[in-house]
């Protein structure tokens, strides 16, 4: 079974270079090339695709991996999405696999682990690198000490500079639920202001520095 790869990634030489690796394996196609992740939301839907290889950050202003993922896959008998980026932070991975990511993949993975993850994501099984498998599940062994989707949202923004009432606004959220949140994630982090909290969570991985 030859395995029909869509390579979505903004650099031109990142996606010669996918190219380069994944066409030494016998099984593997690449059939298109997206720079956009508009444009591989459209290739995807056009269909003979079976895993997209997705990168999180696009050009300023466009729609992020993890949006074109969650509307690729919510598709009827949409492909694979095996996401493939240089971040490893809590927010990332937790926004990729709820938008219905099939694997998480690092750039710097040996070309062997690539076409090992794209195999598992082609067959319908999850494809995540160590490091990454390693944060989840430090996440399941202790809820209550990590900060929820919704949480690391919010602080994402605080880290952009945003008011609680920009960031209300932004989340559709109430003030009081935007102050909520920050009061959770300074217990947390066992902090006490906002700049606190966006320096621990970085210095932690959970946000991207």
């Amino acid at each position: 079974m030859t395995v029909r790869l869509l390579l979505a990634d903004d650099h031109p030489v990142v996606r010669a270079g996918l190219r380069a690796v994944l066409d030494t394996e016998a099984d593997f196609t690449v059939v298109g090339e997206a720079a956009t992740a508009e444009a591989a939301v459209a290739r995807a839907a056009a269909g003979g695709v079976d895993v997209v290889l997705m990168d999180l950050q696009f050009g300023p202003g466009g729609m992020h991996g993890s949006a074109a993922t969650a509307a690729i896959t919510a598709r009827a008998g949409a492909p694979r999405v095996l996401v493939l980026t240089t971040y490893d932070t809590d927010a990332d991975i937790l926004a990729a696999v709820e938008a219905g990511a099939s694997g998480y993949l690092l750039k710097d993975a040996p070309p062997e682990e690539l076409a090992a993850a794209v195999r598992t994501a082609a067959a319908g099984r999850s494809a995540l690198a160590p490091a990454v498998a390693h944060r989840l599940m430090h996440r399941m062994r202790a809820p209550a000490r990590t900060l929820t989707r919704r949480e690391l949202e919010v602080l994402e923004l605080v880290g952009e500079g945003l008011s609680n009432q920009q960031i209300s606004r932004r989340l559709f959220l109430s003030q009081a639920t935007v102050k909520s949140h920050l009061v959770h994630v300074f217990a947390k982090l066992g902090v006490e202001s906002r700049t606190a909290a966006v320096a621990e969570a970085r210095s932690r991985g959970l946000l991207r520095r």
